[in-house]
């Protein structure tokens, strides 16, 4: 049987195709083949690359822009740039938003330039009481802690409560028990002493005085006497959502109040649907408003974005009567930062991994 030519032309054409793929195979190296989790994605432009985020505050009402000197600026900024390093390198490594979160408050809760851990004001007693709290958008599970006193690091304690115990909240000498029986170090009261706290409480009493005597001598009572907070809020490799938030409460505040930080839902809020949040400011009213979760539920129900939720919130709290703030991320890495105070201590990680650190307007 004879062969057209266009046929015979085909089949050698094709054959020669067969013997350049099977010589290139065999002369190709051999080469080694990394796990995924060692593949770098700008050798795979393919690879979609997860999304981390962070923010952190430490408390709305700043020092007075004309009373801030060029060094006390340098020292607030260099405590927020040192806790956005902390909880950055949790999340750069691959670790959780919890580890995150936690990390990035202790170094605040161990800066004595913020109203939480070493650096929290006195109660009308001259005593330093804690509250803390801190939230697992993934699972919704969340552990808090209050009034304790002699707890290094209460966002720990709080960490605790949430992983150790079957509650939500400890307060007081209960908490400070169960720290111990977890093998939490207590340390001294004298520990959490700081001349500019003491001052404060100071000049409040003094005020005090004179309001109920008539005196009308004039005390000017800042938001930074007043309050503050130290928080921070992180989303994860792994999309899961954290926020923590830590304070001392008020500067005069009567023995065992206890305020909107420890309060799920009011000071601290982390949902994976939407968002995570730690508020800072009058705590009484941001309790009353339910703040942290109604952000969350404003994205979740009426469809707002981060922005507009995170606004909404904090104008109810001022409808109120309360002042503050607010630091929120949501499950895209997308970061609000409201306040209406003269200032807010607050910092955030910028896309291209630099720290953004701000006080003022």
């Amino acid at each position: 049987m004879k062969m057209s030519r266009a046929c015979a032309a085909d089949c050698f054409f094709a054959f020669m195709l067969f013997n350049a793929a099977a010589s290139g195979l065999a002369q190709e190296p051999e080469r080694s083949v990394k796990p995924p989790s060692e593949i770098r994605p700008d050798n795979n432009p393919n690879m979609e690359t997860k999304k981390i985020g962070l923010a952190i505050h430490g408390g709305a009402g700043t020092i007075e822009r004309s009373k801030m000197t060029p060094e006390k600026e340098r020292e607030y900024r260099s405590g927020l740039e040192q806790a956005l390093r902390a909880g950055y390198e949790v999340l750069k490594r691959g670790g959780s938003s919890l580890d995150a979160t936690e990390a990035a408050v202790r170094v605040l809760e161990d800066d004595p330039h913020f109203n939480a851990g070493r650096g929290s004001v006195f109660t009308s007693a001259g005593k330093n009481e804690m509250d803390a709290s801190i939230m697992d958008g993934k699972t919704l599970k969340g552990g808090a802690v209050g009034g304790v006193q002699h707890i290094k690091n209460p966002i720990t304690l709080a960490r605790l409560v949430m992983e150790k115990s079957p509650h939500v909240m400890l307060d007081c000498a209960g908490a400070e028990a169960f720290a111990k029986a977890n093998g939490m170090e207590l340390v001294d009261q004298k520990y959490f002493f700081t001349q500019e706290r003491w001052d404060a409480l100071q000049k409040m009493k003094a005020a005090e005085k004179e309001r109920a005597s008539g005196a009308g001598k004039s005390f000017i009572i800042t938001d930074q006497d007043w309050h503050g907070t130290v928080g921070a809020v992180a989303l994860d490799k792994d999309g899961n959502l954290a926020a923590a938030t830590s304070t001392g409460g008020t500067t005069n505040k009567m023995p065992g109040r206890i305020g909107d930080t420890s309060v799920i839902g009011a000071g601290t809020y982390a949902n994976n649907k939407t968002c995570a949040v730690s508020c800072t400011g009058d705590g009484e009213y941001f309790i009353r408003a339910a703040a942290a979760h109604d952000i969350s539920a404003l994205m979740e129900y009426r469809g707002m974005k981060l922005q507009e939720a995170a606004q909404t919130a904090l104008n109810a709290v001022k409808q109120l009567g309360g002042t503050g703030g607010l630091i929120a991320i949501d499950k895209n890495g997308d970061i609000a930062l409201p306040f209406n105070t003269n200032g807010m201590y607050r910092g955030y990680v910028d896309p291209d991994g630099k720290f953004v650190v701000e006080i003022y307007r």
